[in-house]
């Protein structure tokens, strides 16, 4: 049951707070009866259904028939939903070979996604952020650009509360108001959201996953990098520094850090270099591990062995009981997965449990998308004093 904590204990402010928490539960579970929502208030169905009024001539809240219900009760049912078109949120990732952006729905559904080649060694800060707007913003259909209520950012770099990137060296910057860069944009126009691109990846995939509601999560997000984030009980643990889960800074028994052994420069390296081509790409890497290339086999069976040396560090620290990989050399693991399993489990005594590791389903774009959720969360909380407004109207009692 959403229990909404009060402000003040004014007819309005508690309105307010039961707007909210109505508005939070039907995004939790998709769509409920009048009756479902009263019992998930706490409310007597008068006090939800004065609610449910207010939000629906806000437009936030629709109708829709239970076809299923109708057939089990025998009479019409009707069901409460978010209006998914009464909302939108742009995201995007800056990252070092690539930008992604996209817009969700208040349903945080995924309207429309687009990656663009980049090259983040060779512009600043400023530019990189400039491109990732107008990439955001270039062709989006009307009905999304008027709905907008945010903009969220992500992208790799030590980065504090306040959206400050201290140092993010695959892209060469230092002490960059990422926030700030974000703001002058967009000329002030939408709130902006900015976090570090793996716990962005890692906010977004316990926001709708049911099975990150409880327990702990790695998330690892490899690319030219590997960042690293953790979800303990559906919430991101950030650490004392906004760094915790960053394992890809942990060195390695050559000296080198594990985003160097695990990374895509390198693995196109390895593979460039054994093959002796002229250039490689990771499409060519994991066709020739299909295909078992005894070179290519051999550079996967190195990776395999980093990735689970890396793992059953983190394990031992964390205790994690899943593991999901982001980002696009992810692809590589699941032609090696029975290699890492292997190689974790020779590493750590046979009474410690091995956690479950999946691939992402969206990988490439995990990061964008938890960077729109960051701004979708805010636009169903309480700090969002617009849509209270809008949600509650103008009663001037305070």
């Amino acid at each position: 049951m959403y229990e909404p904590t009060f402000a003040s204990s004014s007819p309005r402010r508690i309105r307010r707070s039961n707007s909210i928490a109505a508005l939070q539960a039907l995004f939790e579970h998709g769509s409920l009866s009048r009756a479902e929502l009263a019992r998930h208030l706490g409310l007597n169905r008068s006090s939800s259904g004065s609610i449910v009024s207010e939000l629906a001539a806000s437009g936030l809240v629709h109708e829709v028939d239970d076809q299923e219900r109708d057939k089990r009760a025998g009479r019409p049912g009707i069901l409460l939903e978010l209006d998914p078109q009464a909302a939108f949120f742009a995201g995007a990732e800056i990252g070092v070979e690539h930008i992604t952006t996209l817009q969700i729905n208040l349903m945080a559904d995924i309207c429309s996604f687009r990656v663009e080649p980049f090259d983040g060694r060779t512009v600043s800060a400023e530019k990189a952020v400039q491109l990732a707007v107008r990439q955001a913003f270039d062709g989006m259909p009307a009905n999304i650009a008027e709905g907008l209520e945010g903009f969220g950012l992500s992208a790799p770099g030590q980065m504090d509360r306040k959206g400050r990137v201290s140092v993010a060296p695959l892209l060469g910057w230092k002490d960059v108001d990422l926030a700030g860069l974000t703001k002058t944009a967009l000329d002030g126009e939408l709130p902006v959201l900015v976090d570090n691109e793996a716990n962005a990846f890692a906010f977004g995939e316990s926001y709708r996953n049911h099975e990150s509601k409880t327990g702990v999560t790695l998330v690892l997000v490899i690319e030219t990098g590997v960042g690293g984030g953790v979800v303990i009980d559906g919430k991101v643990f950030r650490g004392g520094h906004g760094l915790a889960g960053e394992i890809g800074h942990l060195n390695m028994s050559d000296g080198k850090e594990l985003e160097q052994s695990l990374g895509l420069d390198h693995l196109l390296r390895c593979h460039q270099s054994e093959l002796g081509l002229p250039e490689s790409s990771l499409a060519r890497v994991l066709a020739d591990v299909r295909d078992r290339v005894p070179a290519a086999v051999t550079i996967a069976e190195e990776w395999a062995r980093n990735l689970a040396s890396a793992l059953v560090t983190a394990c031992r620290l964390i205790d994690p009981d899943r593991i999901v990989l982001g980002g696009s050399v992810s692809a590589l693991y699941p032609l090696v997965e029975a290699r890492v399993t292997h190689y974790v489990r020779a590493s750590q005594a046979e009474s410690f449990p091995m956690p479950t590791i999946t691939v992402h389903d969206a990988a490439d774009t995990g990061a964008a998308y938890g960077a729109a959720c960051l701004l979708h969360r805010r636009f169903l909380s309480l700090g969002n004093e617009s849509l209270a407004e809008q949600a509650v109207g103008k009663d001037p009692e305070r």
